[in-house]
């Protein structure tokens, strides 16, 4: 894939699980020069080269950033798309507010911002009983907003379609993402999807269609590399009743909210622990597909249908406890610690190449996270016990993935001393001579 129209990377929202899955895709590839990554709040993975400048979305700051690092791709990936994450104040600020700030930042004469990518969200359409089978990129919403975030998701792309018109010259795409699914992401559908008995209006069995979360990096990394103008649906093939959903994730549902009254019944259901946002109610009532075609057709290809995707979460959601992730496994910024890695001298830096210092980023504090390795928990932590052994052949296989040699030795003798089923062993023999085998 070429990058030649994509050098110099400036990503809003790094701290959001988007923005630091672009950036770790974007400073694997030597031809990308400089990515840069700007937020409130520090990045939440693993970066080794990436820079970040903590600004809030104030144009000026984002423009003087933009202009001293020359940069020529911006990649917006901070829209709020669920209601409960935050207010409806602050989410407005975000989603319409901050959206025009990043826009003014890449305006002007002078700019050198020759793409610019902006992350949206199938809420855009809305869901309603008349709704069509498929959503294509040229429908307009058929009926106005319902909610206050589909509101703001309406204005934020009125204004990158107004932008888009007068910067002619400048390529700019709309993402529009179904709902995403994946290990790491926590959102309302996944925080509904994991419980044990899945609450579901009386009489309404929706169509759902979702995405994976590695589809949904992929789609953004496919549109820095690739110059695509205009509007682009990101959805999985396929669509799935809600009953079908929760029976591949092995779950019972129940008619618990009834058709009228629903909003007061979610209520109910936020103080009991279950916050369901308003947009989401209207999904549970009618669902919504979008078409992908569009998208298909400047070469992307998903590596999950909605069937997979939720086959996948259905693996997840059978082995993260037997992974029994703990307080202080995951990763967390710490500026001063950051601050030595990247600049001491005294640092070893073995095999990576020299950073280029071309431009100097005015105001603004900036620093970047060198990729390290995590701390190892004793393989006991991680495999065997009796919730290993209620597992198919096919998930212990699965979970091999995330184990490293002396643990996939542990599972060897575990899995012998138990069921010492034949194609685990084969599979764990052949990862293990993999892991032995000298580069």
């Amino acid at each position: 894939m070429s990058t030649d129209s994509s050098k110099r990377v400036l990503i809003t929202g790094l701290s959001t699980y988007w923005g630091g899955r672009l950036a770790q895709a974007l400073e694997q590839d030597p031809e990308i020069e400089t990515v840069i990554g700007v937020d409130r709040r520090p990045p939440k993975v693993e970066l080794e080269r990436t820079e970040w400048v903590e600004v809030a979305d104030s144009h000026s700051l984002i423009r003087r950033i933009v202009q001293g690092a020359e940069i020529d791709t911006v990649v917006d990936t901070r829209l709020v798309v669920d209601s409960v994450v935050t207010s409806a104040r602050r989410a407005h600020e975000n989603n319409v507010i901050g959206t025009l700030n990043v826009l003014a930042a890449c305006s002007g004469p002078d700019s050198c911002v020759k793409k610019f990518i902006f992350k949206s969200s199938a809420h855009y359409y809305g869901c309603e009983q008349d709704d069509p089978a498929y959503f294509t990129e040229e429908m307009r919403r058929p009926h106005p907003a319902r909610t206050a975030l589909e509101r703001d998701i309406v204005e934020a792309e009125a204004a990158v379609a107004d932008f888009a018109d007068k910067h002619p010259d400048m390529t700019v795409t709309v993402l529009r993402f179904a709902n995403g699914l994946g290990p790491n992401l926590n959102t309302s559908h996944m925080r509904y999807l994991a419980l044990p008995v899945v609450p579901t209006i009386l009489g309404f069995d929706p169509r759902y269609q979702f995405i994976h979360s590695d589809d949904m990096a992929g789609v953004l990394e496919h549109a820095v590399r690739h110059d695509l103008d205009g509007i682009y649906n990101a959805a999985a093939d396929g669509v799935l009743a809600l009953t079908e959903v929760t029976d591949l994730l092995g779950k019972q549902w129940a008619p618990l909210l009834l058709p009228w009254g629903t909003g007061l019944a979610a209520a109910g259901l936020r103080r009991a622990g279950l916050a369901i946002p308003p947009e989401m109610l209207q999904q549970l009532r009618f669902g919504r597909a979008i078409d992908n075609r569009r998208l298909k057709a400047t070469g992307y290809r998903y590596a999950f249908t909605t069937r997979e995707t939720v086959m996948r979460l259905r693996e997840h959601q059978r082995i993260a406890p037997l992974l029994g992730k703990r307080n202080g496994d995951g990763y967390r910024y710490e500026r001063e610690v950051e601050e030595f890695l990247r600049r001491s001298p005294s640092v070893v830096r073995r095999d990576r190449p020299a950073e280029p210092v071309k431009n100097v980023v005015p105001g603004g504090r900036r620093t970047a996270a060198p990729k390290r390795a995590k701390p190892r928990r004793p393989a006991a932590a991680r495999v065997g016990g009796p919730d290993y052994d209620e597992l198919e052949a096919e998930e212990v296989i699965a979970l091999m993935r995330t184990l490293d040699a002396p643990d996939l030795e542990a599972l060897r003798r575990y899995e012998e001393g138990r069921a010492g089923r034949e194609p685990v062993l084969r599979a764990i023999d052949s990862l293990l001579s993999r892991a032995r085998s000298p580069a």
